[in-house]
Parts: structure tokens; C-alpha cells; sequence
């Protein structure tokens, strides 16, 4: 062999043995698929994870939100024979346990609600030969009532229950006082029989408005008088006539300001008194409550007294209250209509604390119905053989006793736990109580049983989409701009040091930027607010006079600064204006606006808050930048150089070149960087809790305030009642974020593809 074949086959057996063996490379191959597996199985994995911690989120919303929208039902849990045959009122306790039956002899009975056997029976003091002729219930909370005697005499009574614990078990214990004494009171001089009586506790005292047979109607208020030495009560009475007494009298109810007076006749007619002060009484109007032919067969109070709901002989019910006109006068206004029942309605019965009520129809037909939502939550029969001529709901909602014409009585559980929303009062106006129109209003809760919840969510919706979009008018411009030109234009090493300095701003806690745009930015704009518009306006300007003039600066300072450089010319001309600008506040304000912008902007009628949409859109805008200026200056930085350099050899300059070919390269990137910083703006929390004053109001006013939804659900559900109505709405405002953060990021993308298909072959 020679020497040269020799050195050839010793380097290929060389080569040979570094090559791995048949075995080596089969191990390679199944340790490679085994890493592919790996991969593909942890990357699926990992997907199918997060789509399903997305589906979890939106899971437990929905079960949060879902009872909401739920309607009530009723449970027969008992049924007895009733102590009392035709009562005249019937009334039941929180806890279902005790009932109360009264009846025209005047007898108070107390039984046992869930078997029937009477506890207590007390028989009033009436007069000899007297008989009552009309029976009056206050506000139901009160627990006060009223009798009305053949002879012109009162007698109120007033219940109460004690509830006590002895030997750890409730027991509940019936009170029965009198208010305006024992004996009964002679209401009429004339002693002419009370057919129709109203009775009501207020601020000044009770309040008994009277109807008597011979036509004349009467209202008379009793206030106790207590001698500052002596300790003593007296019991004083003030009465006046009322005058254009109706014909015939159904229902009389005075509110407990004891300033209306609402008397319902027999035709159909409400007739409304203003007895603000009593000596001066105004019959104001009659309107017709029901339709023509028909006639008013029931009419109570909501509870608080605003509201009234007429039952109609048709089955129709309708709830009406006062509203104030242009003069400033109230007049009845018919607000909403309820589910009709087939029969006339017999009684209406009000919750203790919230705006519902329940009905009953001469078919023995059961409605339970809100007037907020103008939901009918039930109408259905109770029972074949039940037709109630009363019903009395416990005054937590939780049940409640039907009694019939054969004195039966049936005791059924009640489940109605979210009556006050409804998906069409959340986003459409809502007339309520004590307002002039409809309206968009969030005012979700209060210290008082009496009040009315106000749940519009467009206050929220609206907010949140104005305080976005104040913010991203504000940062979109600069963020871009400044990506466009770090990103193209800038010199590499100035680039180096900006990019990262305003990345770092991401990381800038929003807790502190919403502290400074509170404490700081508001009271700095309120009192510099022509400085800022001059800022706003002169900036831009002021930017593109100086990037001419600088086209004229001498060359050796424009070579010896260098390409990329020429932003730090601005920094000092930027510094100097916004100084100008303040300093020239003052003398703007008293040469244009009378010496203070804000004042004059109040007195044409422009509202103006410390705390503004322009405010936060300042403070959110700084907080959208990073992500928008990092996301769009990457996307136009990695456009390949091979064509902006073969769109500059072709003879277009820089910036047609940025404008026709880096653009529209970009645009998939720079979209996608706007809608993040939208998604950030739409989500953002504390910067507008601390800097907007957190109004739940509809407008698009630069200069006032919102609410919006993130916001609200931090400010109102660490107080909230965990299931309570409130409660699962803020879940539902929880919801809708997600929801419009879902929206938004889908048409994004979608719009994202179409873009990068349209410009893929750039």
C-alpha cells in the first residue's frame, strides 16, 4: 500500500469512529421525539390550560350573576283552620312564627303561624253600642293601625314583637300599646260614623284623616307635648276640614311626611291633596287610575310612601307618584304598569323593604311583582281550592299566609331573593321615585329600608368607555410618534438610553400616579387650566416651528450635533414653553375669561369638577404610553431593512419611505400595541379611583368626573353583603368588563390578520 493510500484510509477510519454508531443514533432519535413530545404535549397543555382558567373565570361569573334573573316561587308548607273567619287585617313576624289576625268585632289574635293555635287574643275597649265601620294600616314597619267606630270615635292601636332568648331559644313575644290612649277618641263632634280612615305616624306627630257618613272629610293631627319640669305628656290635637270631599271613599293614605293625602273613591279616581300645611289645604287634582268602564278595587302604599299601586276591577295594576313640574308643583304621574290578572284585584300587600309588593285577584290568583325592575316575578293560582281574600308577607320575604273565605289559612316558604334588577332596567332609563324623568342612575345602596336601589350599569359602561377614551387621545398620539421616530430616526446610541427609561415607566405603579393626578395634577389644572389648553394648542406648533428653523440652523452646529440627535434641541424648547404658558395663566384668564377660566366655564353653563375626564386622561395616558411606545417601536424597528434600504435606492425619501413601506409593514404590530393600551385603559382601577371623583354620571364632559366599572366594584364590594342583590350586580359589572375586554381583543386580532395578509407581501 502506499504511504499516500495509507494516510487516506487511516483519516477515514477516523472520520468513521467519530460518526455515532446504529445504536447511538437510534437513542439520539428517541430522545429527540421524546423532547418533541414533550414539547408539543407541554405547549398543549399549557393552552388547553389557560383556555380552560378563561372558561373557569367566565363559569363562576355566571353562577355569581345567573340567581339575578331568577323569578320567585312559592312552597305550601302548612294549612289549618284559621281562629278568625273574615279578618280585616292580618299580619305576620320576621321569622314566620307568630300571625296576627284583627277582625270588625275588635278582637287582636295572636296564633301560632305554622300550626294555627292562638297564643294571645286581646279585645279592645270599644264603647257600648259603637261598631266598627272602617279599619286604616299605617306603614307597615310602624305597626300601627287604626279602627273607626259607628259613632265618630278612633281607637289606634300599635303592635310590636319582643324577641328575647331565654335558655338559648328564640321566643317571641306580642306587644300591643296604644299610642294615643286606651280609650278610643272622638274624632267627629257630630258623632257621625267613620266610613273611611286613614292613619299615619310622621315627624310632627299621627296624622288620622277621617270620612264621615255625612260627607265631610277631616284631617287631625295628635302631637305629645312633654313639660320640661314636670315630665308630663299631654296629647295635643289640631283638626281641619278638607275641602271638594269626594262622593264615596274606597281607600284614604297619607304619606309619612305627613304632607300628601291620597283618597281613592269608588269610580276609579285618585284625588290628591297638598296638606303641607293643613290650615291651607289644596285639593290639587283627581286622575283616573284605571281604565274607562272599570274601577278601583285596591290601592297601598310601596313602602317609604312615595309610590302608590292601584288595582283595578280588570286585574290591572299600575304604580303612580308625585313628580314635580316646570312650576315646581306635584301632580300623580302614571309610571309603569305591572302583569295583568285575570280578576279584579282584592288586596295588595307591600314588602317591608324593598319596592315590591304581592297581589291576589278575586280568582285567587297570586302576583308578585317590583317596581324598580317593573318585573312580574309570579302569576299563578295558589291552589285549586284557595282563593285568599288576604295575604301578610313576613317582613324579611321569606313567607308568608294566605286566608280564604272559609277561613283556611296556608302558611307558604317564599323564595324571591333578586327582584329589584332586571337586564332592561340595568340598560334602559328607569323612572324613579322623586325624579322629574328617566334616568340612567347608580346609586346601589343607602342607610334606609325605604330606599330605592338604583342599579344602571350604563353610568359604569359609559364611564369606563369615557375615561379610556380621554386617556387614549391623549397617549395614542405620543406613543406613536415617539416610536415612530425612536424607532426610524433616532440615533442608535440615544435610542439605547430612551427606549429602556420608558419601558421602565410600565413598571411605575398606577397607585402613585393616581395618588399625584389627585393631590397634585387636579388642583395644579384647576388653577393653571388656560395654561393647559395653551400647552395643548402651542406645543405641536411650537414643535414644527422649531424643527424649521432648525433646517437653518449653520451647518457645523447641525453636522456637529449629529444625524439622530436633533430631539434634544426640543427638550429646552419644550421646558421654556410650558413655562411661558403657566407663567401667562393669570393674564390669559383676565384679558379672555374675566379673571378664571373655571368660573367662567361654570357660569356658561360648563360643570366643572376638581377632578375631571382631563385629569385622568392625563395620569391614565402616561400609564398607557410604556405599553403602547414598547409594542409599536418594536413592530417598526423589525421591519426588514432590505426594504426601507431598496425603498431609499429608488430615490424616496425618509419619509415617504417611513409613510408607504414601514407603516403599512408595521401596521399589524402598531394596531395590535393601540388595542393593548386600550385593553389597559379600559381595565385600569386606581388611577381613576383616586382621580375622578368616581361620579356615576352619562356625558362625555372633558371637565367633569365618571365612575367606571373596575373602579366601582373596588369601592363597593369590599362593603357588600356577600349574596346580596348588590353583590351579585357587581360580579355582573365584573362581567361586562371581561366581556368588552373580550370583544375588543377579538376584533383586534381579527383585524390584526387581515392587515398582516393584506401587507405580507410587501
Amino acid at each position: 500500500m502506499q504511504p499516500n493510500q495509507a494516510s487516506s484510509a487511516g483519516v477515514q477510519s477516523d472520520i468513521q469512529s467519530l460518526l455515532p454508531s446504529g445504536e447511538r443514533r437510534a437513542r439520539l432519535r428517541r430522545w429527540r421525539s421524546l423532547k418533541d413530545q414533550m414539547s408539543r404535549y407541554g405547549i398543549a397543555f399549557a393552552g388547553i390550560s389557560v383556555v380552560l382558567a378563561f372558561t373557569t373565570i367566565f363559569v363562576y361569573l355566571f353562577s355569581e350573576v345567573g340567581p339575578i334573573f331568577s323569578s320567585a316561587s312559592v312552597e305550601q308548607q302548612q294549612s289549618y283552620q284559621s281562629p278568625e273567619q273574615q279578618p280585616v287585617f292580618a299580619n305576620l313576624e320576621r321569622y314566620g312564627e307568630v300571625g296576627l289576625l284583627a277582625n270588625k268585632a275588635g278582637e287582636l289574635q295572636f296564633f301560632n303561624a305554622q300550626t294555627g293555635e292562638l297564643r294571645q287574643k286581646l279585645q279592645l275597649a270599644l264603647p257600648e253600642g259603637a261598631s266598627i265601620t272602617s279599619f286604616s294600616r299605617g306603614e307597615p314597619r310602624s305597626g300601627i293601625i287604626a279602627f273607626g267606630l259607628s259613632n265618630g270615635q278612633v281607637l289606634v292601636v300599635k303592635h310590636e314583637y319582643n324577641l328575647s332568648y331565654p335558655n338559648d331559644k328564640r321566643l317571641i313575644s306580642p306587644v300591643v300599646t296604644y299610642p294615643l290612649g286606651e280609650t278610643p277618641l272622638q274624632l267627629d263632634a257630630k258623632q257621625q260614623a267613620i266610613l273611611a280612615l286613614a292613619v299615619q305616624e310622621g315627624p310632627s306627630g299621627t296624622a288620622i284623616t277621617a270620612f264621615t257618613a255625612d260627607g265631610r272629610l277631616s284631617y287631625n293631627l295628635f302631637e305629645a307635648k312633654t313639660e320640661f319640669l314636670t315630665g308630663e305628656t299631654t296629647l295635643e290635637r289640631s283638626e281641619y276640614q278638607l275641602p271638594d270631599a269626594p262622593k264615596t271613599v274606597l281607600k284614604m293614605l297619607v304619606d309619612t311626611t305627613l304632607q300628601n293625602l291620597f283618597v281613592a273613591d269608588t269610580q276609579g279616581n285618585i284625588h290628591y291633596y297638598d296638606i303641607r300645611d293643613p290650615a291651607t289645604a289644596r285639593y290639587v287634582e283627581a286622575i283616573s287610575a284605571v281604565k274607562a268602564g272599570q274601577t278601583l278595587t285596591a290601592l297601598e302604599f310601596l313602602v317609604g310612601s312615595v309610590s302608590l299601586i292601584a288595582g283595578g276591577s280588570d286585574g290591572s295594576l299600575s304604580q303612580w307618584f308625585l313628580v314635580r313640574d316646570e312650576h315646581n308643583n306635584f301632580h300623580l304621574k302614571h309610571i309603569r304598569d305591572f302583569d295583568q290578572h285575570p280578576a279584579a284585584i282584592v288586596q295588595i300587600e307591600p314588602e317591608y323593604s324593598r319596592k315590591g309588593f304581592m297581589a291576589i285577584d278575586a280568582k285567587g290568583y297570586l302576583g308578585i311583582h317590583y317596581g324598580t325592575s317593573a318585573r312580574t316575578l309570579l302569576l299563578e293560582p295558589l291552589g285549586e281550592q284557595l282563593q285568599p281574600e288576604r295575604i301578610a308577607i313576613s317582613p324579611i320575604n321569606q313567607s308568608f299566609l294566605a286566608l280564604d273565605k272559609n277561613g283556611t289559612v296556608q302558611h307558604f316558604a317564599l323564595e324571591n331573593a333578586h327582584p329589584e334588577v332586571s337586564w332592561k332596567a340595568m340598560w334602559n332609563e328607569v323612572w324613579y321615585e322623586g325624579r322629574a324623568e328617566k334616568d340612567y342612575i347608580w346609586q346601589a345602596s343607602s342607610g334606609s329600608d325605604e330606599f330605592e336601589a338604583k342599579m344602571s350599569l350604563v353610568p359604569l359602561a359609559s364611564g369606563t368607555l369615557k375615561a379610556a377614551f380621554f386617556a387614549m387621545l391623549f397617549a395614542t398620539p405620543l406613543a406613536l410618534m415617539g416610536a415612530l421616530y425612536t424607532a426610524y430616526f433616532m440615533a442608535p446610541a440615544l435610542r439605547g438610553k430612551v427606549k429602556p427609561t420608558i419601558e421602565v415607566m410600565e413598571a411605575l405603579p398606577t397607585v402613585i400616579l393616581g395618588f399625584l393626578a389627585g393631590l397634585w395634577l387636579a388642583p395644579f389644572i384647576e388653577s393653571y387650566l388656560s395654561a393647559v389648553f395653551s400647552i395643548l394648542l402651542l406645543l405641536p406648533l411650537m414643535m414644527i416651528a422649531t424643527a424649521y428653523l432648525w433646517r437653518y440652523a449653520p451647518e457645523k452646529l447641525r453636522f456637529a450635533l449629529g444625524h439622530g440627535w436633533e430631539v434634544v434641541v426640543l427638550i429646552p424648547v419644550i421646558i421654556l414653553l410650558i413655562y411661558l404658558c403657566v407663567q401667562a395663566s393669570p393674564v390669559i384668564d383676565q384679558w379672555f375669561f374675566a379673571g378664571n377660566l373655571r368660573q367662567w366655564l361654570t357660569d356658561n353653563g360648563i360643570t366643572y369638577d376638581q377632578r375631571n375626564a382631563l385629569v385622568v386622561g392625563i395620569a391614565m395616558g402616561f400609564a398607557v404610553i410604556p405599553n403602547i411606545f414598547s409594542i409599536a417601536e418594536d413592530a417598526i424597528y423589525n421591519v426588514p431593512k432590505h426594504l426601507t434600504q431598496g425603498s431609499l435606492a429608488l430615490g424616496a425619501t425618509p419619509w415617504q419611505t417611513m409613510m408607504n413601506v414601514v407603516l403599512p409593514t408595521a401596521s399589524p404590530g402598531v394596531f395590535a400595541a393601540v388595542m393593548v393600551g386600550f385593553g389597559r385603559a379600559v381595565g385600569e382601577t386606581m388611577i381613576v379611583l383616586m382621580a375622578t371623583g368616581n361620579s356615576p354620571i352619562v356625558n362625555f364632559n372633558l371637565f367633569e368626573g365618571m365612575r367606571t366599572l373596575s373602579a366601582n366594584i373596588a369601592v363597593e364590594l369590599p362593603e357588600t353583603a356577600v349574596g346580596s342583590t348588590h353583590f351579585r350586580v357587581l360580579f355582573l359589572a365584573a362581567l361586562v368588563l371581561l366581556v368588552f375586554t373580550f370583544i375588543f381583543n377579538t376584533v383586534a386580532e381579527l383585524i390584526r390578520q387581515r392587515l398582516r395578509q393584506r401587507f405580507s407581501n410587501l
